[in-house]
């Protein structure tokens, strides 16, 4: 049986692919296919580490969990990560290709097509169906001569296209309409529906709306999908979300505090903080203190950690997290955050702009050299207070120096891991995924004071991944899709 394909687009960034994308993936698995998700090109700074030794954006592997397969580079084989001057940097098919600008990517682009084409064309050997997220908007005329996400992809592929609008940021009928008004015939040719996602209130309010889209072009309406409350307790990719409006809690015993850097990376780390009941996770973009009552201050990793530290002094946050630590409080330094916790951080062949050297916040007497060989692979392992954890690695430097002596933890082959002030009170490691590992989540709470966690947070993400399949199911035609597939 030859496996069908099916690419969901955008009107714009955020309408919600990736997550309708995951919960169809769910769905379908529940109803007993075998569903491959698959992303052609994403630009993302969050990213998650391959059974097959590479890395992907952190979307796909959501949708690879909701699939119930392991995740593949090929479900997403170009991933851009924007870094500060040089561009952003290019990992193909899991491994780093090189670094560009805006304007040398869009010539690099015809280059990575055949990739693109080789691993998608690997998903549909192992599914029934493949569905295939856009990137951004399908309207992007402008960048269409050497497209690879959206509709060049589709072309280039013959896959058909359901478009999803986004009805909560308003505009939802000119945005659908006018993707169609603006594309060229033999693009707008693949589109064979729509989606409004995103709806509240009554849904009959907005039945005419759905028909005058329909009129106008053409296509076929398959879902209004009303908004998914549970989407904010499912690990985010863009950072758009850190922009979000979030809701205090009032009666939280411990704080969190996390300064938010331009380029920061991999933030979905400190989610499952944020769901625990007895933590305000408080998110600091610059130009505001942190709080003086944080009983913690995490660094999280970022994909410019120079760049990224010198935002972190101009905003003054160094003074802050000085102030913290004399007045007795913990720091953790993760990934990236973890090299600014040091006295130098070296970049002696450029990888991150100019080469040269910088000193670090000096809070842990360690030094880091930026290298070009990147480390990825899953870790397992115990902290030093012996709670055990479960996460993987994902950085480009070494570091070294005295306060490795105290490491932030051991890893199951015996190597150390990671540094520790001689007081303990701030903390530095390469591990991503500390706080998703129940047992070594509770443990940091008891160590700053709070209750144990009543969590299970990775059962929590799977029932909600559920819960997402159910409202999918409610609310879209999905047997009139599967028709649509070829």
């Amino acid at each position: 049986m030859v496996a069908r394909a099916l690419m969901f687009q955008g009107t714009g960034s955020d309408v919600g692919k990736s997550l309708l994308v995951a919960g169809l993936a769910r769905a379908l698995n529940q109803r007993g296919l075998k569903v491959r998700p698959f992303k052609p090109q994403n630009m993302s700074n969050n990213a998650a580490v391959t059974d097959d030794g590479g890395e992907i954006g952190r979307a796909q592997a959501l949708q690879a969990r909701a699939a119930c397969v392991p995740p593949s580079v090929h479900m997403n084989p170009v991933l851009l990560k924007p870094q500060s001057e040089v561009g952003a940097q290019i990992i193909v098919q899991g491994k780093v290709f090189g670094r560009a600008s805006a304007a040398d990517y869009q010539r690099i682009k015809p280059e990575l097509l055949p990739f693109v084409l080789a691993s998608f064309a690997r998903m549909k050997d192992e599914a029934d169906i493949v569905l295939v997220e856009g990137a951004g908007s399908a309207s992007e005329i402008n960048l269409r001569s050497h497209d690879i996400a959206n509709m060049g992809f589709a072309r280039a592929a013959d896959v058909p296209v359901i478009l999803i609008g986004d009805i909560d940021r308003g505009g939802v009928i000119a945005s659908l309409v006018g993707t169609k008004a603006v594309l060229a015939p033999e693009d707008a040719a693949l589109i064979a529906g729509f989606i409004v996602n995103k709806f509240r209130g009554d849904p009959a309010l907005f039945t005419q709306g759905m028909a005058l889209i329909a009129e106008a072009t053409g296509w076929q309406a398959l879902g209004l999908v009303p908004f998914f409350a549970g989407a904010r307790s499912l690990p985010a990719e863009d950072a758009l979300v850190l922009d979000a409006k979030r809701e205090r809690k009032p009666d939280a015993t411990l704080k969190i505090a996390m300064p938010v850097l331009p380029h920061i990376a991999n933030f979905d780390d400190l989610d499952p903080l944020d769901a625990e009941p007895s933590v305000d996770l408080v998110r600091v973009r610059p130009g505001t203190a942190l709080p003086g009552d944080a009983d913690l201050i995490i660094l999280p990793g970022s994909k410019a950690t120079i760049s990224d530290l010198a935002a972190l002094r101009g905003s003054g946050f160094d003074i802050d997290i000085a102030a913290h630590v004399r007045r007795g409080g913990a720091v953790l330094g993760l990934c990236g955050g973890y090299q600014m916790l040091g006295r130098t951080l070296r970049d002696p062949d450029g990888i991150e702009g100019a080469a040269g050297e910088v000193e670090g916040l000096g809070l842990l007497d360690v030094q880091t050299t930026l290298t070009a060989e990147k480390r990825l692979e899953p870790a397992t392992g115990t902290t030093s207070d012996k709670a055990s954890f479960t996460g993987y690695e994902m950085h480009m430097g070494a570091t070294a120096g005295p306060d490795c002596e105290r490491p932030f933890a051991t890893l199951q082959d015996g190597a150390a891991e990671g540094a520790r002030s001689q007081d303990g009170r701030v903390m530095g490691t390469y591990i991503h995924g500390l706080f998703a590992d129940d047992a070594q989540r509770s443990a940091w709470l008891a160590r700053l004071g709070g209750a144990p966690s009543e969590i299970a947070y990775e059962a929590a993400v799977d029932a909600t991944l559920d819960a997402l399949a159910a409202h999918l199911e409610a609310h879209m035609a999905i047997d009139r899709m599967l028709t649509l597939a070829r």
